[in-house]
């Protein structure tokens, strides 16, 4: 018999998703199916709307997803409303147009069955983006990522306790809250003698829609880890990333 608490918690930050969420959603309660069917296990889903005026919020309620708002617009901010309203020993964040693979979430649960787990990320993947330099440079941000062990937002899990521990994502940061995050997760199971799971025997999609719109010289600022570094904290200089297209 499956337990009345979840085995992991899905929190998907939301603003304006109204467009794709549909599609995620349905690949979450695929996920969630397999969870119960191979495991026994449940899982919860919670959508935190982001101060969207879109129907996301309306769209996430017909799929069965626990809906919860916020009215400030900041993605770190919104991950810790939807950690807050979990009850999930593990919680995985995921983006709004990140697609699961259906034994992403049972993989996940056997991974932090291991007391030694402290959180981790599956192998995450951009379709095909248009342009073919733009496809070189991802895949090369890909393999620089996964040769570090760094995890971007799309797709990163914890346990509860560690991340209540470290106290969530900074919300005083803009842009690149999820790495700060990661790495902080890392130096914290480090130092319990943790480790971290990166499963790569288990491949998500996030949409590359960003670098399909964006001209090349954006794509080259925003992603260049020392504008991050030096303006993370600054939302001026970022003017479009929330809705150019939507984060």
């Amino acid at each position: 018999m499956a337990s009345t608490s979840p085995a992991i918690s899905v929190v998907v930050p939301a603003y304006n998703e109204a467009a794709g969420l549909a599609a995620t959603l349905e690949l979450v309660e695929r996920a969630a199916a397999v969870l119960l069917q191979r495991d026994g296990s449940r899982a919860e889903i919670i959508v935190v709307d982001n101060a969207s005026t879109d129907d996301t919020a309306a769209l996430a309620a017909r799929h069965h997803a626990q809906v919860v708002h916020e009215s400030i617009r900041n993605i770190g901010r919104a991950r810790n409303v939807g950690a807050r309203a979990s009850h999930g020993r593990t919680i995985l964040f995921m983006d709004a147009d990140t697609r699961l693979s259906p034994d992403s979430l049972v993989r996940m649960v056997e991974e932090m069955r291991d007391e030694r787990s402290a959180g981790g990320t599956p192998d995450v993947r951009y379709p095909t983006p248009r342009r073919w330099l733009v496809r070189v440079y991802l895949e090369g941000w890909r393999f620089v990522g996964n040769l570090a062990g760094m995890a971007q937002g799309h797709a990163q899990f914890c346990r509860r306790d560690l991340f209540e521990e470290l106290g969530g994502y900074d919300e005083s940061i803009f842009v690149g809250e999820d790495v700060d995050f990661f790495w902080r997760l890392r130096k914290l199971a480090r130092r319990r003698s943790m480790r971290m799971a990166m499963i790569r025997d288990v491949t998500v999609f996030t949409s590359s829609r960003r670098f399909d719109q964006w001209p090349l010289w954006r794509i080259l600022l925003w992603t260049n880890p020392l504008f991050v570094l030096v303006f993370r904290r600054h939302r001026w200089a970022w003017h479009g990333w929330l809705t150019t297209p939507v984060r």
